[in-house]
């Protein structure tokens, strides 16, 4: 840290990673405290994009809620998005922290836009698993919108093979970033040089997510397709 001196408060690495592991579950606990005292539902209501996509087709989302396979990697889905929203907090802090430091003291930070843009860029990771569960991620609807029902799963589940392939190869890849990033002990090439392995050990676990949500809402696509199937013959 010697060459670190004379720049004022500088986070120590050990209390970064500690922090982002650490408050996201404390400011859950709280959340649910709050909502049980305040007589509010523990678990919280449909995401704006569960809604549009129940407005568009209702029957996709009441025909089949999944099994008891599903419905574990749902859930780990739905908290591990809840997990890294509140992450969010702290950038705001870290940028205000930033603010006062740079234009009232003049004494600029050397590692709040790092710990800002890594802390980000592991949300934006993260958080894939929950869009995908929430139907959050942008589509081309032109031609599945003129598809029926039935038609609309089919397509989902044809695509889902894309997808497959696509979160496979990141996966395989973010394990060799890791890999190698761990085992050299990769730390950034900024002056606060903070490890940067940990941030592609998340990449591997949000492509891991991302694979695991993949796979639950394709388990969900074919029950219903066959389900939908059965209907129209009867």
């Amino acid at each position: 840290m010697s060459d670190l001196e004379g720049f004022g408060f500088v986070m120590p690495h050990w209390f970064y990673w500690g922090w982002l592991a650490v408050m996201p579950l404390m400011m859950m606990a709280w959340d649910r405290w709050a909502r049980a005292r305040g007589g509010e539902p523990v678990e919280p209501g449909m995401t704006p994009g569960e809604l549009q996509a129940e407005e568009d087709d209702p029957l996709i989302y009441l025909k089949f809620e999944g099994n008891w396979f599903t419905r574990v990697i749902d859930w780990i889905c739905d908290k591990s998005g809840e997990f890294v929203a509140f992450w969010t907090i702290n950038a705001v802090v870290f940028y205000f922290f930033e603010v006062i430091m740079r234009y009232i003291f003049n004494q600029p930070t050397v590692w709040v836009h790092e710990a800002s843009f890594l802390l980000l860029g592991m949300q934006y990771v993260l958080a894939g698993a929950f869009a995908m569960l929430h139907g959050a991620h942008v589509r081309v609807d032109v031609v599945y919108n003129l598809l029926p029902v039935r038609g609309r799963v089919g397509m989902d589940i044809f695509t889902s093979m894309f997808f497959f392939v696509f979160a496979l190869v990141l996966m395989i890849t973010s394990w060799t970033f890791f890999e190698n990033s761990y085992s050299m002990s990769e730390t950034t090439v900024e002056t606060w040089g903070i490890q940067y392995w940990p941030v592609k050990g998340m990449m591997l676990l949000g492509s891991t997510l991302l694979l695991l949500a993949g796979v639950s809402k394709f388990i969900k696509d074919v029950v219903l397709f066959m389900r939908l199937g059965q209907e129209r013959v009867a």
